[in-house]
């Protein structure tokens, strides 16, 4: 991979008009996703430990959605969870919503895509 995209694409005569995200929908998308709600939560304490949970999420505020975000959130858990961990709905929204928040203050993590200029 080039060091400096910038460079590379005007060596091209392209230019970069673009980010590629972290991680997205698709196979390796949910990977990433369930590799990080592993990593994450973590079993209360207790004669009775509740859901596992991320010690780091203090707030625990109401966000409205439309029934088929909270379908489609809840499709996800499912596919999430397994014999060893059960995770929420909510718990995945809220990594998702942490890691699109995040997002906005950071420099983009991968190098840009490249494209040919129109003739």
């Amino acid at each position: 991979m080039a060091k400096n995209i910038e460079a590379l694409a005007k060596k091209l005569g392209a230019e970069v008009v673009g980010a590629v995200p972290d991680y997205s929908a698709g196979a390796f998308g949910m990977a990433v996703l369930a590799n990080t709600l592993r990593r994450r939560l973590e079993p209360s304490l207790g004669k009775r430990p509740g859901r596992p949970s991320d010690p780091a999420w203090s707030k625990r505020p109401k966000v409205p959605m439309a029934p088929e975000t909270e379908r489609r959130l809840k499709e996800l858990a499912s596919l999430l969870s397994d014999g060893e961990r059960q995770v929420s709905p909510m718990q995945v929204a809220a990594l998702i919503l942490e890691n699109a928040t995040a997002s906005y203050f950071q420099p983009p993590a991968s190098p840009g895509i490249v494209k040919r200029p129109e003739e």
